[in-house]
C-alpha cells in the first residue's frame, strides 16, 4: 500500500486517512476550506480538477454521507494520481470517488460538457516568471501555473458544468479582480465570497469564490473567516470546521 517516503496521515474528519508523501506535498487548510466552502447537494455529481493526492474528493465525501454524490478528481502527474487512488482505496471509497490521469486544459473532453452539479478546484496560485520555481515537478506543477492556467480552470469548469452548475475555488485575494473577470466571461456568475485573515487585525491570505453557471448577477460577501484569535489559538469556527462541521451545508 505504501511506497517510499510515503505516510498515512488523519484527514479528522469522519475518521479519513490519506497517503502523503512530503517530500512531495502535503494538504494544506487551503483543501480543508474549499470543501467545507462549497455548496454540496446530495445527489451531486462533482469534479475537483488538479486533485493532487485527492484530499478533496475525500473531504468532500465525508460531507456526503451517502453514496449518491459520485466524485471525480483530474490530476495530470500519474505518480500523484496512483497516491490518490490508493488513499481512495484505504477508505473503502472506491465506489464513490473516481481519479482519473488528465490534463485540466483538456478536462471537457475527458469528462464530458454539461454533466456535473459542481466543480471544485485549489489550483496553482503563483504565475510563471513570479518566483522561484520549485526543481521538484511535482511541487512545481502544484504551486506555480506551469500545466494550468487560472483561465484554464475556469474555462473548463464551466464547460462541465451544467447550467445551473456551481464551480468553488480557493486563491490569493490579489488574484480577486482575476477571478470574478474570468468567471463573468466563461458564464460563470460569482455568488458567494469570503475572505480568508490569519489573525484578525492582518489582511487576508487567502480566498473562497463560489458562483453558479448563467447565475443573477447578485454576489453575496460573507463574514470574514479568522483562522487564530491570537497567535496559537484556534478561531471558534475553525475548531469547528476541523470538528466537521462545515461552513456551507445543504443537509
Amino acid at each position: 500500500m505504501l511506497l517510499d517516503e510515503e505516510r498515512i496521515d488523519d484527514l479528522l474528519w469522519r475518521n479519513l486517512k490519506i497517503i502523503q508523501n512530503p517530500h512531495w506535498f502535503c494538504f494544506s487548510l487551503d483543501a480543508v476550506l474549499l470543501a467545507g466552502f462549497a455548496t454540496l447537494r446530495s445527489d451531486d455529481l462533482v469534479v475537483d480538477l488538479g486533485t493532487g493526492t485527492g484530499v478533496i474528493p475525500l473531504l468532500l465525501s465525508a460531507r456526503a454521507r451517502n453514496k449518491k454524490t459520485n466524485i471525480i478528481g483530474l490530476e495530470i502527474k500519474p505518480e500523484v494520481a496512483d497516491m490518490a487512488q490508493r488513499s481512495v482505496a484505504l477508505n473503502k471509497l472506491s465506489d464513490q470517488i473516481f481519479i482519473k490521469v488528465g490534463d485540466i486544459k483538456t478536462a471537457n473532453t475527458i469528462l464530458g460538457k454539461g454533466k456535473f452539479d459542481l466543480v471544485v478546484s485549489n489550483p496553482p496560485y503563483a504565475l510563471v516568471g513570479s518566483g522561484k520555481i520549485s526543481p521538484s515537478s511535482v511541487k512545481a506543477a502544484a504551486r506555480t501555473e506551469i500545466f494550468c492556467t487560472l483561465e484554464d480552470v475556469v474555462r473548463e469548469a464551466s464547460l462541465l458544468l451544467n447550467s445551473e452548475g456551481r464551480f468553488a475555488v480557493v486563491h490569493r485575494p490579489q488574484r480577486l479582480v482575476d477571478i470574478f473577470y474570468l468567471m463573468r466571461n466563461y458564464r460563470l456568475e460569482p455568488k458567494r465570497v469570503r475572505f480568508v485573515h490569519p489573525v484578525p487585525e492582518k489582511e487576508p491570505n487567502l480566498i473562497l469564490v463560489e458562483g453558479i453557471k448563467n447565475g443573477k448577477k447578485d454576489v453575496q460577501i460573507l463574514p470574514p473567516l479568522y483562522v487564530y484569535e491570537k497567535t496559537g489559538i484556534h478561531s471558534k469556527e475553525m475548531k469547528a470546521i476541523f470538528a466537521g462541521k462545515f461552513l456551507s451545508e445543504e443537509w
